[in-house]
């Protein structure tokens, strides 16, 4: 699925209203499904947030159950308050925030590691003595190669660097379409 520039913004904006929505319920975005149906096609996605271009927090899901638009307005949220590294964010921040989403492709398992394409896929490590996710994005930020990335994964998933050296980890890869606010209003409408 290709999202156009268009639904593109409504989910950007609508993660923004949902987080909002934390201090003034009133804000709580909806949608008119059979005008962007896209956005009713269940695809999982992750909300990051960031601050002065560090990671604020980072939530999503896989897969999800739940039409995309949901499921962006449902991570938001969760990116807001539940990412364990990092606190809650407070209401006097949010002029300070960026958004950005991904929604990603369903996961491929992966037979070889040179059929991960770093910058292009994200990997997903589930073994029974670690479970993780990176995003394509994150290899391009940190400027890793691929055996950078495939350390990274089993850092995060609580493993030692070199796992993926002595064993065959259990990933699978996929793509994502990544976008991010260029601005956005805070409550008086200034823009930042």
């Amino acid at each position: 699925m290709k999202l156009t520039q268009g639904e593109k913004g409504i989910l950007l904006l609508s993660a923004r209203e949902s987080i909002y929505s934390l201090f003034d319920e009133v804000r709580y975005p909806s949608i008119n499904y059979s005008m962007y149906p896209a956005l009713s096609k269940n695809h999982g996605a992750f909300v990051t947030l960031l601050k002065d271009n560090h990671l604020r927090g980072c939530i999503g899901y896989i897969y999800s159950d739940l039409p995309l638009f949901e499921t962006v307005c449902q991570a938001a949220k969760l990116a807001a308050t539940e990412d364990p590294r990092f606190p809650p964010i407070y209401e006097e921040e949010l002029s300070q925030i960026m958004l950005e989403i991904s929604v990603l492709s369903l996961p491929t398992q992966v037979k070889d590691y040179n059929e991960i394409e770093v910058g292009v896929h994200g990997i997903i490590l589930e073994e029974e003595d670690g479970r993780g996710i990176l995003l394509p994005q994150v290899a391009v930020e940190q400027k890793w190669d691929l055996q950078d990335f495939l350390s990274g994964i089993c850092r995060k998933s609580g493993l030692d660097l070199n796992t993926w050296r002595y064993r065959f980890l259990n990933l699978s890869t996929f793509t994502a379409q990544v976008f991010a606010e260029e601005k956005h209003r805070n409550l008086t409408g200034e823009a930042h």
